[in-house]
């Protein structure tokens, strides 16, 4: 069970880990037994709720970490010269057999200072994971949480296609996006070797550079083959895609002169080698006056040999006014030519499509039934990191805590478990974060605000749940990994699950993270333990 990212190892990290490493080793610490969280403080693009995601991968590099002898061969070279040699040996032999792995499931909701993972293991080890794991979770979860904003605005009937790639950051960038943006609700890719690794569906049709790299059905001339699944040829296609031509043109009060040839040729290349998928571009030249009628030609051509074309596809100029025209256009050759399923065919909008973008469309109104997503989705462009940190919360046995100016920046200490408390319709009314070894939350339950001494709420919950489970222990994997399309599931259910208003995109109601009495009590006796009292004079 290795990384899927050969990056993701050992050496993978931030130097000073291996420097707090090598100070914990000599100071014969580095097998003190430590606790760290992974958590972050805020809620990406505006929003009230995260999904969570990068958990098999973390599993993964803890089940195969250790540094390689070329490695060692490496950090010799930039740490001091006298590092000693039994430091060097700790590295070498270094694994990950003795960590044991906390952690909510892959997909799920989750929110602010929330424990998302939890390490329990040798403090040098744990150290030197670090950035990994972060590294790990930080984009996953930014990028699933964008995708399934996407799916939350567009709504569950339209289909949302990632189109990322060639604008993310990098191969690793652009791999990463795909898993996870189809984890947050997208149903498809375009890129293929996301497909192959992750068994994501793959999607794509036809670029302008194909449309307009066809001048006349001259260029057809050469070829003679049989259409798939039929035994019309070439010849025979092209003479049947002229027969529609001026029905469609006048139907649609177009000049037939004034059509594009090449464009129309394209069309027909295409259609003969995906007569079962053909969705084109239509607005290489010009949507209504070309476009639209030589795909309807074509579309008509193919109802005469038995195949259904998919749709159209518009990338540029007013999305919501062109959908809507090309809709009318569909009704009316199927109306005129009797063939039902015309009026319903595949309208797709691509072009620097946002989430404000698709949150106007409907605003306006619209005929469009898939959005191609690319850059604004797998770049995270309305920001471009989530924050997660890993802080340190106890280490043999003793709860530690760092404390801030800026109260949301002070950790909560200790060993935590987290419940979620539901309500009668449901619904999740809040989380609750309790000391390890609490009683589970039953009845009337205490909840505390982590900072603020007054605010606090009763909650008699009909239900709550226990959102963390142990996933690594002694080397081993103790539950099973589910799939990319469980975890897909997953997270539309607990989105689903959600109230509505937690989840809204404009001016969401925030969902409670409370403490219990006894972490608020244990909290606060700490920060006045650690925190100095100053002297005037």
């Amino acid at each position: 069970m290795e990384p899927s990212n050969p990056l993701v190892q050992a050496i993978l990290t931030d130097f000073y880990q291996i420097t707090m490493a090598y100070a914990y080793w000599k100071c014969n610490k580095h097998n003190d037994v430590a606790c760290f969280d992974l958590f972050f403080r805020k809620n990406p693009f505006r929003g009230e709720f995260t999904i969570f995601c990068g958990l098999e991968e973390c599993i993964r590099h803890i089940l195969n970490v250790g540094f390689s002898q070329s490695d060692i061969d490496y950090l010799k070279t930039v740490l001091p010269s006298d590092v000693h040699e039994g430091f060097i040996e700790y590295l070498l032999d270094l694994d990950g057999s003795d960590i044991t792995l906390h952690a909510i499931p892959e997909g799920s909701i989750v929110f602010p200072r929330e424990p998302l993972i939890t390490v329990e293991g040798p403090l040098a080890k744990l150290q030197i994971i670090e950035t990994t794991l972060l590294n790990l979770v930080n984009f996953a979860s930014l990028v699933a949480t964008n995708a399934a904003r996407f799916r939350l605005v567009a709504g569950e009937d339209v289909r949302l296609l990632e189109f990322g790639l060639r604008r993310a950051q990098g191969p690793d960038g652009g791999v990463s996006a795909s898993r996870y943006c189809y984890i947050g609700g997208f149903d498809a890719t375009s890129n293929i070797l996301a497909g192959k690794m992750y068994d994501i569906p793959c999607k794509g049709t036809n670029a302008h550079s194909f449309i307009t790299s066809f001048n006349k059905l001259t260029d057809l001339d050469n070829i003679d083959k049989t259409i798939n699944g039929c035994q019309c040829k070439m010849v025979d296609f092209i003479e049947i895609c002229l027969s529609f031509k001026d029905a469609v043109c006048n139907l649609l009060k177009v000049n037939a002169d004034e059509t594009i040839e090449g464009e129309l040729t394209s069309f027909i290349s295409y259609a003969f080698t995906f007569p079962k998928s053909f969705l084109v571009l239509v607005d290489s030249y010009d949507v209504f006056n070309s476009g639209v009628p030589n795909f309807i030609i074509i579309a008509l051509a193919l109802h005469k040999l038995n195949f259904k074309a998919i749709g159209v596809r518009i990338d540029s100029g007013d999305l919501a006014y062109q959908s809507i025209e090309i809709r009318k256009a569909f009704k009316l050759a199927a109306e005129h030519f009797g063939i039902d399923y015309l009026a319903d065919l595949t309208i797709t909008g691509s072009n620097d499509i946002c989430e404000e973008t698709i949150a106007s469309l409907n605003q306006q109104g619209h005929s469009l039934n898939a959005f191609g997503v690319g850059t604004h989705l797998v770049t995270c462009k309305s920001q471009p990191a989530l924050g997660c940190v890993y802080k340190l919360v106890r280490v043999n046995g003793l709860n530690r805590i760092k404390l801030s100016e800026d109260p949301i920046k002070t950790t909560m200490p200790g060993k935590k478990v987290l419940y979620r408390l539901y309500g009668k319709e449901g619904h999740p009314l809040a989380d609750i974060i309790q000391e390890d070894g609490e009683p589970e939350p039953k009845g009337r339950v205490l909840c505390r605000h982590p900072n603020l001494e007054l605010k606090r709420v009763y909650i008699n919950p009909s239900s709550y749940k226990c959102l963390q489970k142990t996933w690594v222990k002694n080397g081993k994997v103790l539950e099973p990994l589910p799939s990319i399309h469980d975890i897909k599931k997953f997270c539309g259910d607990e989105i689903k699950m959600m109230r509505p208003d937690h989840v809204r995109l404009l001016n969401p109601t925030p969902y409670k993270v409370s403490i219990s009495e006894s972490m608020y009590e244990m909290m606060h006796r700490m920060i006045l333990e650690h925190t100095p009292i100053r002297e005037m004079q």
